[in-house]
């Protein structure tokens, strides 16, 4: 058999053979697959590295706020333990000890903040500087303190001293004060005892005055004018010259004293009418005679007893009695 040729053609040549691209795109693929990857790799790496250096950013500012934090605490606590040592020194420092306070309250508060920026954190680190030299300051002005009020203290103690012994000196002063005052009051007492006049030789006359002005003494009372006391002052060395005032008590036979109503104060009887008061102008160390009248009970003497006393600074110095009798038809 035989075949002849066909005008018909082959599968391969009736359509024109495409080109096979998949290899390309395959490629494509792979090589943004392979940048993809590179560009992740590498952002990664550049994240990473940002990280790393956020990291120690962190690590830094921790580090410093971690060495701020230390400072304060120690200059906080030098400061507190300051306030607390010296609280009765604090009242001549209270405008330091609130600028203190207020540092330390600043420093706290940067402190506490989480995102204290780095200009924060050297103002903190500023104000730890300036509240070191506070601090050193308020304790060069408490050693200073402490030292005047030690000084103070010698001082006070010295002068407690003094004060005690000066108490001890007036007390044995005035113990010898009042020694002295009772002596002398006893020596003045004495003195003044001693001082007293005493009168002797006392003598009382009833006298009877004529119409010629002579003079008779006489025992009846009727006849008597006046009744005239005498007595002698004896010397005494103590008695210094001078008047000296004799209080004459004269009570008459009725018991009454003869007075006008004025009295005196003796040391042993009290108060007392008088009936005369006599001035004596003594002479130290010499007997002084005295004379004195004593006017009548009314027109007339009474009969009976008249008893007469002499007083002196205050002490009965001597006495007397005068009787007047009656008297007869003829006396």
């Amino acid at each position: 058999m035989s075949y002849t040729a066909s005008n018909h053609p082959t599968p391969g040549s009736q359509y024109p053979q495409q080109k096979d691209n998949r290899k390309l795109i395959y490629g494509i693929l792979i090589a943004a697959l392979i940048g993809t990857w590179g560009y992740i790799i590498y952002d990664k790496s550049k994240t990473s590295e940002t990280l790393t250096q956020l990291q120690g950013r962190v690590v830094n500012i921790d580090s410093a706020r971690n060495a701020i934090q230390q400072d304060f605490l120690v200059v906080s606590a030098k400061a507190d333990s300051l306030t607390q040592n010296n609280i009765q020194l604090n009242t001549d420092l209270t405008d330091r000890k609130t600028d203190i306070q207020k540092l330390k309250a600043n420093i706290g508060s940067i402190l506490k903040k989480k995102n204290a920026s780095d200009a924060e954190l050297a103002q903190a680190k500023q104000m730890i500087t300036e509240l070191n030299g506070k601090v050193d300051g308020y304790l060069v002005e408490i050693e200073k303190l402490k030292g005047e009020n030690q000084q103070l203290t010698t001082s006070n103690q010295q002068l407690t001293t003094e004060k005690t012994q000066l108490t001890a000196d007036k007390a044995s002063l005035e113990e010898n004060l009042t020694a002295t005052k009772t002596e002398k009051k006893v020596l003045e007492d004495k003195v003044d005892v001693a001082s007293t006049l005493h009168a002797s030789n006392i003598g009382i006359a009833a006298i009877k005055v004529g119409s010629n002005g002579k003079e008779k003494e006489t025992t009846t009372a009727k006849r008597a004018n006046l009744i005239r006391v005498g007595f002698r002052l004896d010397e005494n060395r103590v008695t210094p010259s001078g008047q000296k005032d004799l209080y004459v008590v004269v009570t008459g036979p009725d018991g009454k004293p003869i007075t006008e109503g004025s009295t005196f104060n003796t040391r042993e009887e009290g108060s007392k009418p008088f009936t005369s008061k006599v001035a004596v102008n003594y002479e130290q160390g010499k007997a002084i005679p005295v004379t004195f009248n004593i006017p009548p009970q009314g027109d007339k003497y009474k009969e009976g007893d008249y008893k007469i006393e002499i007083y002196n600074n205050g002490f009965k110095i001597g006495e007397g009695t005068k009787t007047l009798k009656k008297g007869g038809l003829f006396s």
